[in-house]
C-alpha cells in the first residue's frame, strides 16, 4: 500500500506491510513450535507460548496501523463521521444564500 499525503514527507518504511511480515514470521514460528511440542519435545512449549504472544503483539499492531491508514483516507477524502464533504455543493448554497441576502438587501 504506497499513500502520498500532499504537504509531508514520505514515511520511510511502510508500516503495515512490515507489519503484515512480521505476523506472518511469528505465524510460522508458531507452527513450528506447535510441531515440536506434538512431536513431544516439551521444551518447545515455552517458544510456542512466547511465539503466541508475539502473534497477538503483531496482530495489535496490524490493526492499528489499518485503524490509521483508513483515517487518513477519511481525512483526504474529506469524510467526516462516515460521510464525505460535498464542498462544491457547500459552496453553491453559499453562493445561493448570499444572493437571496442581496436581492432582500436594504430592508433595514
Amino acid at each position: 500500500m504506497d499513500m502520498t499525503f500532499s504537504g509531508g514527507k514520505e514515511p520511510s518504511v511502510d508500516l503495515l506491510k512490515e507489519t503484515e511480515v512480521l505476523y506472518r514470521e511469528v505465524a510460522e514460528e508458531l507452527a513450528l513450535a506447535m510441531r515440536g511440542v506434538r512431536q513431544g519435545e516439551t521444551g518447545e512449549a515455552k517458544a510456542a507460548i512466547q511465539a503466541v504472544k508475539d502473534l497477538r503483539t503483531a496482530f495489535q499492531m496490524v490493526m492499528d496501523e489499518r485503524t490509521r491508514v483508513e483515517k487518513l483516507r477519511k481525512q483526504v477524502a474529506g469524510v467526516v463521521r462516515d460521510y464525505a464533504l460535498d464542498f462544491d455543493a457547500a459552496r453553491d448554497e453559499i453562493g445561493r444564500r448570499l444572493a437571496r441576502l442581496r436581492e432582500a438587501g436594504g430592508g433595514g
